[in-house]
């Protein structure tokens, strides 16, 4: 397999001087884990006070990371990924943390909206939403737990299940595959549930449906197999974006705290070897599966694209999509799209000020992987030598 991923001319052909200078200052940044705690505060502190600072993060980490402020808005960033470099958009309204019925909705909406806006454009293969996005935290929770329900919260995990069902509904009347987020082990169980039924209504004659296996649990293959005979009895197709995962160190503290077995994988190496076999065991039942690989890890991409190459899968089988975040390893995204692989970036958008939350859990992301974001700034450097600037 050749190594492909190093070559920088293509990884970056998409930026401008100045945007490569301001990638590299700041991954700079990131690298500095007393930078982004101090960062973060001063950020959270100065929106909390309502100081004029949104126009410095919209030029700066905002513009970076996200697409913009509404899905027109993104627009242009997204034709010219499509393009100039063959690179799709899953456009991600990545407003967190909402706890209001009429918030929900609004999250719901935007996702209908979407759907409508994805069906005559070859370049937003998929739609996307959270399940947090559309029901409270606390009652996915509490399902997840096992525990009763009261009337009221009865009603209320009704209307949840209905803002799934419209959506996937509309996803499945236009054609267009749509991936749910994975979030927190203990409320993930009730999510996963939902999806299922909505895999089973929906999924009969290709996977529309996707859910999202983060696979630094270390039983999330299991769930899989699981999952695999019950879509065999029931004659339906398994969607699965996998990645590895986002709230590791949220998981391993609760765990501890509350006295109960980790739920994460013991290293860095155990979850490499959870998502590859994930991968594999899904590329083995491609004929069952669809995959979404959601990784910025090269030698799992390397893995993928040999088992495509040993069991002659053409490079754009519709059921196989690479995925990476706007932002990062365009390295692999690029150099993937050059090969004619299905390649597609996660383009977050929303209110710069709803959007935070978002920004600041992935600059805290890229601290704690660190070969991470040493690798984007050494690409990032020989670009910059290549280019001379």
């Amino acid at each position: 397999m050749d190594r492909i991923f190093n070559n920088t001319e293509v990884a970056f052909k998409l930026k401008s001087d100045s945007e490569l200078n301001r990638a590299y200052f700041l991954f700079k940044m990131i690298q500095k884990e007393s930078l982004v705690k101090i960062g973060t505060s001063l950020t959270n502190f100065a929106l909390k006070a309502h100081l004029p600072v949104e126009g410095i993060i919209r030029t700066t980490v905002f513009d970076h990371f996200c697409g913009g402020v509404t899905e027109d808005d993104c627009l242009p960033v997204m034709d010219k990924m499509y393009e100039k470099g063959n690179v799709c958009s899953v456009l991600d309204y990545s407003v967190e943390g909402k706890e209001e019925e009429e918030q929900f909705d609004n999250a719901m909406n935007i996702t209908l909206k979407i759907i409508k806006f994805a069906q005559d454009k070859k370049n937003i293969p998929f739609v996307v939403f959270k399940p947090t996005g559309f029901g409270r935290f606390a009652l996915y929770q509490k399902i997840t737990e096992g525990k009763e329900l009261n009337e009221e919260e009865k009603k209320e995990w009704q209307v949840v299940v209905d803002r799934y069902d419209k959506v996937c509904k509309a996803a499945h009347a236009a054609g267009i595959p749509i991936l749910i987020d994975g979030e927190e082990t203990w409320m993930q169980d009730a999510a996963d549930d939902l999806v299922e039924k909505m895999m089973v209504k929906y999924n009969k004659e290709k996977a529309i449906v996707f859910n999202t296996l983060q696979c630094y649990r270390w039983d999330r293959l299991d769930y899989l197999k699981k999952l695999h005979e019950r879509a065999k009895e029931q004659g339906f197709y398994i969607g699965m974006k996998i990645v590895r995962g986002a709230y590791m160190e949220k998981e391993r503290e609760r765990a501890q705290e509350m006295g109960y077995k980790d739920p994460i994988c013991a290293t860095k190496p155990d979850t490499d070897n959870m998502y590859n076999s994930v991968m594999t065991y899904m590329f083995e039942n491609l004929g069952e599966m669809s995959i979404f690989a959601g990784t910025h890890n090269e030698e799992s991409s390397y893995l993928l694209m040999e088992l495509m190459e040993k069991a002659g899968v053409k490079h754009d089988d519709e059921r196989v999509f690479f995925g990476q975040l706007y932002g990062m390893s365009d390295h692999i995204s690029y150099n993937l799209a050059a090969h004619k692989y299905n390649v597609a970036k996660y383009l977050p958008f929303g209110p710069v000020r709803d959007v935070m939350p978002y920004l600041i859990r992935r600059a805290e992301e890229n601290t704690s992987v660190a070969g991470q974001t040493s690798r984007e700034l050494n690409l990032l450097k020989t670009e910059r030598e290549r280019r001379k600037i």
